[in-house]
């Protein structure tokens, strides 16, 4: 990963066009490719940002100082470095993924072995989907055949659901798996977290731990 500080202005070409007057902001490239602008607020979402595949070239000359990051739409994230803070590059090697707690863990298996909760003629792909960025909780497919993508939590919040999105992103990227739509899957969905999901098209389910044991258990009861 490469962390780049420096007071720098921002413009996007593309679908609509953005700019981000001049300011310091953090500026990070990833190994998958990706670039992001960040301010010192917002938490984790940055200002604008190129998701992979996408290339980036580092002016020379009369563009020295100009970033230009090109996507295979042949969209444009254009920075103009003004002054340079800080320039650093670290290996981060392989990430291990996130590791659920308990219940979520749970709630995963149960899930899976009872998919039929999200509806009727739903079918399992399997448990625990790789993708470059880390494995999906559950893929499945509905009763028409489409490919549905399952992020779970015990608390649904919005950094799920902006989990969920970065996933479905790439996934949309597979023929053999397009179109893929997301479910959000959880004890309990913040109201922020829904509105999210609703805006982008991600349907929203909330899960009942203690039914679903108890579904289980039944299953377990030879009389």
């Amino acid at each position: 990963m490469r962390l780049v500080i420096a007071r720098c202005s921002v413009d996007y070409a593309g679908r609509l066009t953005a700019h981000l007057p001049s300011a310091p902001r953090l500026i990070l490239v990833k190994a998958d490719g990706s670039v992001s602008i960040h301010a010192d607020d917002r938490a984790y979402k940055p200002l604008n940002w190129m998701s992979p595949p996408c290339t980036l070239k580092e002016g020379a000359g009369d563009e020295e100082g100009v970033w230009t990051v090109v996507n295979k739409a042949g969209e444009k994230l254009i920075i103009t470095m003004e002054e340079v803070l800080h320039d650093s590059s670290h290996e981060l090697g392989v990430d291990p993924g996130l590791i659920k707690d308990g219940v979520e863990a749970h709630l995963q298996e149960l899930l899976a072995d009872r998919i039929e909760t999200l509806g009727e003629g739903y079918t399992l792909i399997r448990r625990e989907y790789m993708t470059a960025i880390g494995p999906v909780d559950i893929l499945c497919r509905d009763a028409e055949g489409r490919t549905v993508a399952v992020e779970i939590k015990r608390r649904g919040e919005i950094d799920g659901v902006e989990q969920l999105t970065r996933y479905l992103e790439l996934l949309n990227r597979d023929p053999h798996l397009a179109p893929v739509r997301g479910v959000f899957a959880a004890q309990e969905i913040k109201p922020q977290a829904r509105v999210l999901a609703t805006d982008r098209g991600i349907g929203c389910q909330v899960l009942d731990y203690d039914a679903l044991r108890g579904i289980e258990d039944d299953k377990l009861r030879l009389f």
